[in-house]
Parts: structure tokens; sequence; C-alpha cells
């Protein structure tokens, strides 16, 4: 798992070849307009842009989950989201199988920690991170990008 800011971005293009043209995209745009619903920026690359209301930790944790095509660049656009974190392979607990639709599996495990992101940071979610994203209070507004590995 990685945390920074949005200016930072460019230090991570090194870890996957599409994360050059993810961190562009962020930077190219205007993050608060950017219309809410799911986009292919390119082939393996598709931005979700989602504004709603945060959730409990407890809502948060019933969907603890991680996922194996994928990786999660989470970008907080407006508001303070709390994620809870804890490495998979920590995780010992699962809750039902892996959904290949989705690309995700779910586990009952509690964080190991949860840090908290607000307008223009980040966090990086490899398939090793499992993460309880959008705790908090009130409206948050945040970008996901699905980076397919």
């Amino acid at each position: 798992m990685i945390i920074d800011t949005i200016n930072n971005g460019s230090k991570y293009y090194s870890l996957h070849p599409s994360f050059a043209k993810a961190f562009e995209f962020l930077n190219q745009n205007d993050l608060a307009t950017l219309p809410e619903g799911i986009s292919e920026i390119s082939e393996g690359l598709k931005v979700i842009v989602n504004t709603a209301n945060a959730k409990t930790q407890e809502v948060s944790l019933a969907k603890f989950e991680c996922h194996d095509k994928n990786i999660d660049i989470q970008v907080c656009v407006r508001g303070l989201e709390t994620i809870g974190w804890k490495p998979r392979e920590k995780c010992v607990t699962p809750n039902g199988g892996y959904n290949p639709d989705k690309d995700v599996r779910f586990f009952n495990d509690a964080p190991d920690m949860y840090f908290q992101l607000t307008d223009g940071q980040f966090g990086i979610f490899f398939p090793e991170d499992v993460h309880a994203p959008m705790i908090g209070e009130g409206e948050i507004k945040k970008i996901v990008i699905k980076v397919k590995i």
C-alpha cells in the first residue's frame, strides 16, 4: 500500500506500465467537476467517480475487500475518508468466495490499522492490501482508478 498526494504521483510511474496514464489523467482533469460514473481511460485502466455519504466502521468492514486482477488507486477529492487496512497474508477468515466478475474477495478479519485521506490524497491498494474504505461522516467524493494487472 502507498499513501501520498496527487502532486507526487509521478514518483510511482515505474511501479506499473499504466500508472503514468492514471496519474496524468488525475493531473489533467478538474477532479471536483468530473461527472459521476464509470469510464475507460485506456485499455486496462478505468475510472470510477462517486460521491456518497460516508459509512460507519461496521458497515464498511462488512465488505473488507481485496482484488486479484486489479490495483486500486483511490483518490479523495472532497471530504475526510478513513480507510481500514490489513495485509492479505494476515487475513484468516474469508467472507464468501472470490467473485471473478467483480474481481473481489471479502474477509471478516479486523484491520491492523486505520488512516485518513483528504482532498488530493490517494492510496494505492495492491492485491496484497485488504481495505475497508469510505468510513467517516458526511459526504465524500472519491475517484477509484482500476489498474488491470
